[in-house]
């Protein structure tokens, strides 16, 4: 009886503790999503978070208390990507579904905003340009880098040099970067040129698709060449046995085993494409326009 009474007791108290706790959470972060300016809302949800643990732990019907240590100490993680990452996300999409100004919002408006955004040629445009820049950029800096992977794989003299030099601008701000390459542009190849490539919106997208390479091709390179080195040396020799040549062996061995890593610097010359701002503002400074690109038959249909 004691210890049916005792039990009781403990599963009372972890329900009281869980229930508080989970409370606690909940009202301060409704109060800080009101905008409260309270004091109690920081100690209330710490004392929330630390009594929603403790009944969890103590709930007499959970025996793996491994597992739950476990969750407790990758919580502040977690709890760190959900604030960070996963509210951010879903404000974001509800501001977007509303009259928001930045500061607050009044007004429910559903899908009108995105409406009116894709009735804007402006916002056509930079979609646009922003898709053709990333597709060129993925497929031309993967060519490029894995064309230096392989010279760097080769039995070439000076090999780690050439690795050195070719990752080297990777190191490069990106600020920087763009005024280095403007003044590059605007005073050196205009001697070539007879004009700078920057003045007008086709020859600036390909300066800035020539940077970008220049810039990211080095660090794409190093990772190619962390997959070509995996290639076991037998199946190459085993190649040459049976009479593969040099592009055979490209085509048949090395690219099908190092698929994996073509993967992975796919996606992350797409993110980083997708990502590239200050480079380019700072060689073009955010000039440009429809007409200049694609003619004036895209503005007239709008």
């Amino acid at each position: 009886m004691n210890t049916d009474s005792s039990g009781g007791l403990k599963k009372a108290l972890s329900l009281l503790l869980l229930i508080g706790g989970a409370a606690l959470l909940i009202i301060s972060l409704v109060f800080d999503f009101m905008g409260s300016k309270a004091g109690w809302r920081g100690p209330a949800l710490v004392i929330g978070l630390i009594a929603f643990f403790v009944g969890l732990y103590v709930f007499p019907t959970l025996t793996h208390h491994r597992d739950i240590v476990n969750v407790i100490f990758l919580f502040p993680l977690l709890f760190t990507f959900g604030v960070t990452v996963i509210i951010p996300l879903l404000l974001g999409i509800f501001y977007s579904l509303t009259d928001w100004t930045g500061i607050r919002y009044t007004h429910f408006v559903g899908l009108a905003n995105y409406a009116a955004m894709f009735r804007e040629v402006s916002f056509l445009w930079s979609l646009l340009i922003t898709v053709l820049f990333v597709v060129f950029n993925m497929v031309l800096v993967n060519l490029v880098g894995f064309a230096l992977a392989l010279l760097c794989t080769s039995r070439l003299k000076g090999v780690g040099f050439f690795r050195a030099a070719y990752f080297l601008p990777n190191l490069i701000g990106g600020i920087v970067l763009g005024y280095v390459w403007q003044f590059v542009f605007n005073n050196v190849l205009v001697k070539i040129t007879g004009a700078s490539l920057l003045t007008n919106t086709p020859t600036a997208f390909a300066a800035i698709i020539v940077v970008y390479i220049w810039q990211y091709a080095g660090y794409i390179m190093l990772i190619y060449v962390n997959g070509l080195v995996t290639v076991p040396g037998d199946v190459i020799e085993a190649a040459a046995i049976d009479g593969a040549n040099a592009f055979t062996t490209l085509i048949r061995i090395k690219i099908p085993m190092i698929a994996s890593t073509i993967t992975i610097c796919t996606f992350l010359t797409l993110t980083s494409a997708f990502k590239q701002f200050d480079v380019n503002m700072a060689l073009t400074n955010g000039t440009g326009s429809v007409q200049n690109f694609l003619g004036n038959y895209l503005t007239n249909d709008f």
